[in-house]
Formats: structure tokens, sequence, C-alpha cells
């Protein structure tokens, strides 16, 4: 009985670790369709979204199928409710990163590639969901409290594009609109931060027990 839960909660981990996947490429191909101005790539982003929307339910009844079948006690219940949390925050991962997508039509790219914080911000989201689930899957609890320590990196970044966009429209109040939808993209990007946030600190409770979000 316990091997049987033992290769569910194996297929849980890999799972997990391709709706990260899927995260992370949403992420990736939105910030280079607003970089580059290309419409696949933003379609792709807008796509992604789809497939995360799908791998959440599947993961969903996976744990579910573990919570009825299984009984899990303990650790291993923290185990499978946490991997439910984080589920709900990769979706919203993918929401911000195709909401991202849908905004790179009405930016100038050419502004946007010498206003590299932006993409900065979007290599930083990236490396933070990466490591969210890789503490996860590895149980690496000092992983996880580095995501959220990583956090602040990405506060700092967002406080810089503030900086420059209510520079490009002192220049010329005309860059309005468009300093409009790049703030609103970076707050995007930020709040993907969150998130992986949220999911580092959903694996220190099935971890340790203890959430730090309720301290």
């Amino acid at each position: 009985m316990r091997n049987r839960f033992d290769e569910q909660l194996e297929l849980l981990n890999i799972e997990l670790i391709k709706m990260g996947a899927l995260c992370e490429d949403g992420i990736s191909a939105s910030a280079k369709a607003l970089l580059e101005g290309d419409e696949f790539l933003r379609n792709k982003a807008i796509e992604t979204e789809r497939e995360i929307d799908q791998k959440e339910k599947e993961i969903e009844q996976l744990c579910v199928k573990l919570l009825l079948q299984q009984q899990p006690v303990a650790k291993d219940l923290r185990l499978i409710t946490s991997a439910l949390k984080m589920i709900a925050d990769m979706e919203r991962i993918g929401d911000q990163a195709a909401d991202i997508a849908e905004i790179t039509p009405f930016v100038d790219k050419n502004v946007v590639q010498s206003k590299s914080h932006i993409n900065d911000m979007a290599r930083a989201t990236i490396k933070m969901v990466t490591d969210s689930i890789e503490s996860f899957v590895k149980k690496d609890l000092d992983l996880a409290r580095s995501v959220m320590k990583y956090d602040d990196i990405v506060d700092n970044l967002f406080n810089r594009v503030k900086s420059e966009i209510i520079e490009l429209i002192s220049a010329d109040p005309k860059n309005g609109e468009f300093g409009v939808d790049l703030m609103m993209i970076a707050k995007y990007f930020e709040r993907i931060g969150d998130h992986a946030v949220n999911i580092a600190e959903w694996v220190e409770y099935s971890l340790t027990g203890k959430h730090v979000g309720e301290e």
C-alpha cells in the first residue's frame, strides 16, 4: 500500500514539474513578445495559459484521488494540501503571463528594449518560479526561503521601472498611455514574483507545518 502511495506522490512531483515548466514557458514567451514585438510568441504565451489551466485540473484530480483513496495523515497530508494551494498560484502565474502578452501589441518594443529593467524582472520571476517548484520536489527548505528573500530583488526592479516610466512621461506627456501599459506589465511581473513566494511558503508549510504568511 505504501509503495503505491509513494508512486502516486512521485507522479504528483512530475506533474508539478511539468506545470512549473509551462509557467516558465509562458513568462519567457510573453517577455520575448514584449521585447521583440513577436506575434507568434504572444500567441504562444496565451496558448500556454490554456495548457496550464488543463494541467491544474489534472493535478487537482490526482490530489483528490490521493486524499480519498490513501487518506494520508500528518506530513503526507500537508504535502498534498500544499500541492493544491501551489497549483492555484501557478494557474495565476499563467494568467498573468497571458495578460502581459495581450498588452504587448500596444507598446513600442524599441522603447521597451531600452528599458532593461523590464527584461530583468522577467528573468528574476522565472528564476523564482523555477526555484519554488524545485524546492517542493527536492524538499529543500533553504531553497524555498531563498525564493522568499529574492522577492526583494523583483520589488526593487519594479520600483526602478516605475521611476523610468515617470521620467518617460515627464519628458513627453504623449507617452502617458504607453507608460500606463508598461506599468501594468511591470505590475504583472511583480505579482508573478508574489505567487512564487506563495508557492515557497506552502513548501515550508509542507515540510515544517508552519506557514509564514499566517505568522
